[in-house]
């Protein structure tokens, strides 16, 4: 060891955790500008001459079929009822870190983003479905219930260290939260009749999971095809399939196998061995070697190494292609100013703000939510507006919920809705930051 790497500072448990959440805000607000992006570019195509075979796409079917049997899709329903699982499966797991090992293990500073989020679903559901009262669309109340988490986050990154960290972690956990909601409101709500056998298949697999991890199996290979037939069951069980990567995610361990004082014990034997070439070949060398690696990769819990897996490929690849396959809507004239639009609207740019502060307000007053770090109500109440993007998981919903001849008037709803609740965040957090730099002696 070198006299540079001897004076570093040892790595505290809290370094790691941090270290871990800067990595996730990283990915996420650049995968919040390549979802942007994806936006534009699916608009921009929904109405030009491309449309026609750009919306034409999304529904090729593709799949398996032998005689009776009949497992096609839709482009379209592959990724949002395939790939989105991972998505969901990549919340649950930030979720469960968080509260294992982040900044909710404090029950009261977790309870404020519950609070709020709880808040964020039932108010602007509230405002929907008074909006709705009587309409074909009143179905749609859970399109404004969600919070889009890349869109959030790359919002936040245009300001960096000019907001405090704990509004960072108060928006990812509400936005959590919300997405867990969501689905839950998908699988509930907006499901089919229930096949009580597939059901059953379902809470099989899900056990072997449990079992499999409890005796110690540790191989993803087996996790991937005890996945893969949990999905199925729940994709035929009449729940929506995505409710599989929301448990699977929550089931996941948080326990390293290899604790630090095991691995520096591997990595003495590797260390203690005379300098030369007498790695390769069947020697105990090799093996210590090997067995070295082994502990290096085991020093990380189940749960991390998924997530830093994962998480790009969700950021980069599963969230815009959902953005492309979703966002194209061609735009008429005829489409603005109408009622399940603006009830949209009023449900994401107004009841979302209204209901993450009043029921954050409730929580402070009763004593049982806090505000951590530098947060404050101007802070919170920015952030508020910002819960009302709801893109991803919204488009997500209302493809659900609305009949076809809805869906585009939907679709603008969330469009419009999100853009303005961006902007209206955003302003207000660069009049704070403003504020604040001027008040600086």
């Amino acid at each position: 060891m070198t006299d540079q790497d001897q004076a570093a500072f040892p790595i505290e448990t809290a370094d790691r955790i941090s270290g871990t959440l800067a990595r996730f805000l990283k990915i996420e607000a650049a995968a919040g500008g390549l979802l942007l992006l994806s936006t534009v570019l699916a608009l921009i195509l929904a109405n030009t001459a491309f449309s026609a075979p750009f919306l034409a796409f999304w529904q090729m079917p593709i799949g398996l079929q032998f005689g009776a049997f009949d497992f096609t899709r839709s482009i379209q329903h592959w990724i949002n009822d395939g790939l989105m699982t991972l998505f969901f499966f990549v919340v649950s797991l930030e979720l469960k870190r968080e509260f294992v090992l982040g900044e909710l293990q404090d029950l009261r500073t977790a309870a404020l983003p519950l609070a709020a989020a709880l808040g964020g679903m039932i108010v602007p559901a509230s405002f929907y479905l008074g909006a709705m009262a009587g309409q074909p669309g009143m179905h749609g109340w859970g399109t404004v219930m969600a919070t889009d988490t890349a869109f959030v986050i790359g919002a936040l990154a245009l300001f960096g260290r000019r907001i405090p960290q704990s509004l960072r972690v108060f928006l990812i956990s509400l936005a959590i939260f919300d997405d867990i909601g969501a689905i839950l409101v998908v699988a509930i709500g907006y499901g089919d009749s229930l096949n009580l056998g597939a059901l059953a298949l379902a809470v099989l697999a899900l056990c072997t999971v449990a079992v499999s991890a409890r005796i110690g199996i540790r191989s993803i290979p087996i996790y991937v095809l005890f996945g893969g037939l949990v999905w199925l069951s729940f994709d035929a069980s009449g729940l929506h399939a995505t409710i599989a990567g929301v448990i699977l995610g929550l089931m996941t361990p948080t326990r390293v196998w290899v604790v630090d004082e095991r691995m520096r014990a591997f990595l003495g034997r590797v260390l203690a061995r005379p300098l030369g070439e007498h790695w390769s070949g069947n020697t105990s060398e090799r093996h210590d070697l090997r067995d070295a690696g082994r502990a290096i990769k085991e020093s990380l819990s189940p749960l991390e190494r998924l997530e830093i897996m994962l998480h790009p490929w969700v950021g980069f690849l599963v969230i815009p292609l959902f953005a492309l396959a979703n966002a194209g809507v061609a735009v008429t004239a005829g489409d603005f100013g109408q009622r399940l639009s603006f009830a949209i609207f009023a449900g994401l740019v107004f009841g979302k703000p209204i209901g993450v502060l009043v029921f954050s307000w409730v929580a402070g007053r009763l004593g049982l939510a806090r505000m951590g770090g530098e947060l404050s109500w101007p802070l919170l109440t920015a952030g508020a507006f910002l819960t009302g993007i709801g893109f991803t998981m919204s488009l997500f919903i209302a493809n659900l919920a609305y009949d076809p001849a809805l869906l585009a008037e939907a679709k603008l709803g969330i469009l419009i809705a999100s853009a303005t609740s961006a902007i209206i965040g955003i302003l207000l957090l660069a009049w704070l930051s403003l504020r604040k730099q001027a008040a600086q002696p």
